[in-house]
């Protein structure tokens, strides 16, 4: 079996960063050299390689691992589907994704995941698992699915999506009671937003605004929901995640302790990271998310999150809607939008502005979700593993622009942003699946396996 190298970076693995070189064999990492590579020194020409990446004095870092995105295939395929959004996470050095129910038809039957798992086994370019979704009257479902190839459960504590709104407090005990894997609970209070909408409607009519999403889809909405989610979990000893946390406040509800001592966990999205209200004067619609990006207090409380281990997972909550739908009025445009692409060059950036260190970014978007969720063989440079590697030059200016955005919506919340690095290898499962622009069309991802 023809060996593979990656040399001249620095790695950045586990709380350390260190000049040196990966040998990968076959789909896994055969060994790690601390310093230059040197031939002849006991080590193989660079001939003898069936493939060399040069990291030019760049970063070495595992593949991003991210737990919630939406890739809308089956049934919502006009705005994204499994190829096009792992296509452009792969591009971003996102190596693997975990994607969420809210499909057409829904993910909350074994059917429909199992449809799910065989689409990606022929599209997906990254690798792969899904959720299946909790609903009022499927509880006995959940009991049925594999520990060891699902991810997860998700639950729309908070969220009018179709029929997934779990509101029936029996059925909300008997999940967090029985279910068999990992609990990811997606937190608003439904009541307080809508009596917040009511309220809003009646004083602006049609004239309701971006800028006061956040104050319908309120910080107290987010943190009574979470509180909720959290006492069901310390009741029932749920291993219980939180998505999308927005609010300085809820994280008064979390630990700070390493992630393998917790049951009770939460994930921030890069959005609500970068951005807060007063972008919505700019942005609008396009910073349109559920929950809402809010104050820059809160902003700056998850950042401080991330640092003090009170934050366990980054990621994206990637959700595209077309230009069109994003594009109407503040009461008729969708939450969500397209982040996978952009989520680790806009980490790095941060870190160059001195917010958080390569380290951190590291541990959040790559070891934490693979720890959290038990994953098999990835999320770590260790020899053994899974060589889900991305490469970043880190000196490498460039703006995002519709030309070089790769959602199959075509648009970006960061259109018009300048970042000063970007991801130039893209290797997976031992493969290099992008090269400075080029995809390999033909190699396809593996679904994740659980150590559960």
């Amino acid at each position: 079996m023809q060996l593979k190298l990656i040399h001249n970076g620095t790695i950045i693995n586990e709380g350390k960063r260190f000049e040196g070189y990966i040998i990968i064999e076959g789909e896994r990492i055969k060994t790690i050299g601390d310093g230059p590579y040197r031939e002849g020194e006991g080590l193989p020409s660079f001939k003898d390689y069936e493939w060399v990446i040069d990291a030019r004095k760049g970063y070495i870092i595992p593949g991003i691992i991210d737990d919630q995105v939406h890739f809308r295939e089956p049934g919502l395929t006009y705005k994204g589907d499994i190829h096009s959004e792992s296509r452009a996470g792969v591009a971003g050095g996102v190596t693997s994704f975990m994607e969420m129910p809210n499909t057409k038809p829904a993910t909350v039957t074994l059917e429909a995941l199992e449809e799910k798992f065989a689409i990606a086994e022929k599209s997906a370019m990254a690798n792969y698992s899904f959720y299946i979704g909790a609903t009022n009257d499927n509880a006995s479902v959940l009991s049925r699915i594999n520990p060891k190839e699902v991810c997860g459960v998700k639950v729309f504590m908070g969220s009018s999506t179709g029929n997934m709104l779990v509101d029936n407090e029996n059925t909300l005990n008997r999940i967090f009671a029985e279910s068999p894997i990992l609990v990811a609970v997606h937190c608003e209070e439904e009541t307080i937003v809508r009596n917040n909408l009511k309220l809003y409607k009646e004083r602006y009519g049609d004239n309701i605004t971006p800028s006061m999403h956040p104050l319908i889809r309120s910080a107290e909405a987010c943190y009574a929901s979470s509180a909720k989610a959290a006492a069901l979990a310390h009741r029932y000893g749920t291993h219980l995640h939180i998505l999308h946390v927005s609010t300085a406040k809820e994280l008064e509800l979390f630990e700070q302790k390493p992630l393998q001592e917790k049951t009770v966990t939460c994930e921030v999205c890069v959005h609500h990271l970068w951005f807060s209200d007063n972008d919505y004067l700019t942005k609008g619609n396009f910073i349109k998310w559920n929950p809402a990006v809010k104050t820059l207090e809160d902003r700056n409380g998850i950042r401080e999150g991330v640092l003090n281990g009170s934050v366990d997972v980054i990621a994206t909550d990637h959700a595209p809607h077309t230009l069109e739908e994003k594009s109407r009025k503040y009461s008729e445009a969708p939450s969500g939008g397209p982040l996978l692409q952009h989520s680790l060059t806009a980490m790095i950036e941060m870190s160059k502005q001195g917010i958080f260190s390569m380290e951190k970014i590291v541990e959040k978007m790559a070891h934490a979700p693979a720890l959290l969720y038990n994953v098999q063989d990835r999320g770590f440079i260790r020899e053994g593993y899974y060589a889900d590697i991305a490469v970043i030059d880190n000196d490498a200016r460039w703006w995002v622009t519709k030309d070089n955005i790769l959602y199959k919506c075509g648009w970006a919340p960061f259109e018009g942003t300048e970042f000063s690095s970007r991801v130039s290898h893209t290797v997976i499962n031992g493969t290099v699946a992008y090269d400075n622009g080029t995809f390999n069309e033909q190699y396809r991802g593996k679904a994740l396996a659980f150590n559960r």
